[in-house]
């Protein structure tokens, strides 16, 4: 038995034969009233030529969309969202405030967690074919070629956020993690600090903040006296860790920036549960402005986004494009900023 016999056909497959994107096919497989006769015809062809998806989308297509019997299979109502790590509530309000678009038309979003690792989602990636979606969306961008070809021969939309390249896979609702950076090292060169560290991660977003924060310390003649890489879902016992590790290397540092608000609240409380006074014998910022970074005491200076914006955005454009339409702009810049609280 060769190759091309022991697996199943692939939907890009079926487009290369038809001579139509995958995303033509998806829509002739789910709303094939809104597909040209003739690429139906070829699409049709293609199915049967490669024996792709020998199920009721099939039927359904040779109907050309009227409810041939009732035993016919229904449109993917399901969304499925990815999140980075599941404990930061940045990301749980995105994928919220998705939800609040999507569900009041009759979508359902299956929420999992990639936790930062190439392994788990490429796992959930493969799981997607036989799951067939009606879309997808992720809080972050997808880095590995291989995982954005295999989201593309899904057919179905894809929406990808948190970040700003310029080459997404098909949807973007992003922001520059380099802009971010670049604020606190700016903020934190006008205050008059002179050695600081950055805690972050060590790949992806976290690298693009990194080097933002040294562009902005940079401009008054700095660079970072330490850096530490904390990868995978980092949270509160991290950000102790992490300061901890700082405060333990030797001379005294005047501020350090952390990468997400959880690891800069879990620094703080190890700060001051070893008798450090913040801002005055330290100061601290974060990345994402969430709910406690206001609420601490003292508040947690950090660059803001709005989760909730992101979320809303990136549900519309799906919207349209599960509608049959497409969205004014495939990519969409979402403002941040610096709230400068009395930690740093």
């Amino acid at each position: 038995m060769t190759d091309s016999e022991k697996r199943p056909a692939r939907i890009d497959e079926v487009a290369r034969i038809a001579g139509v994107s995958p995303i033509t096919v998806s829509r002739a497989l789910r709303q094939p009233e809104k597909v040209a006769e003739d690429k139906r015809r070829r699409i049709q062809a293609a199915i049967e030529q490669t024996g792709y998806a020998p199920n009721q989308d099939a039927i359904r297509l040779r109907s050309g969309g009227r409810p041939a019997a009732a035993t016919l299979a229904a449109p993917s109502t399901l969304v499925a969202a990815f999140v980075s790590n599941i404990a930061n509530p940045q990301f749980s309000r995105a994928v919220r405030a998705c939800a609040d678009v999507l569900e009041p038309v009759g979508y359902r979003l299956m929420v999992g967690e990639t936790a930062y690792s190439y392994a788990r989602e490429t796992a959930m990636i493969q799981s997607l074919r036989d799951l067939r979606p009606a879309a997808v969306l992720f809080t972050g961008v997808i880095e590995l070629e291989e995982n954005r070809e295999a989201l593309r021969s899904l057919g179905v939309p894809v929406m990808e956020t948190w970040a700003y390249p310029q080459d997404p896979i098909d949807m973007l609702v992003g922001f520059s993690n380099f802009d971010g950076g670049r604020l606190v090292g700016e903020h934190f060169g006008e205050r008059g600090y002179r050695r600081i560290a950055y805690v972050g991660r060590g790949g992806g977003r976290g690298v693009l903040r990194l080097q933002g924060f040294k562009e902005g310390l940079a401009k008054h003649g700095l660079r970072p006296a330490a850096e530490l890489s904390v990868d995978g879902p980092a949270g509160l016992a991290e950000g102790r860790k992490a300061m901890a590790g700082l405060l333990e290397q030797g001379e005294p540092l005047d501020a350090a920036f952390f990468g997400n608000d959880l690891l800069a609240i879990g620094a703080l409380s190890e700060a001051r549960r070893r008798g450090l006074a913040v801002p005055g014998d330290l100061a601290v910022a974060g990345f994402g402005d969430i709910e406690l970074a206001e609420a601490l005491e003292p508040g947690l200076t950090t660059v803001r986004i709005d989760s909730d914006d992101i979320g809303r955005r990136a549900g519309r454009m799906l919207l349209t494009r599960l509608g049959g339409g497409a969205p004014a702009r495939s990519i969409e810049l979402v403002d941040l900023s610096l709230v400068v609280r009395a930690s740093g």
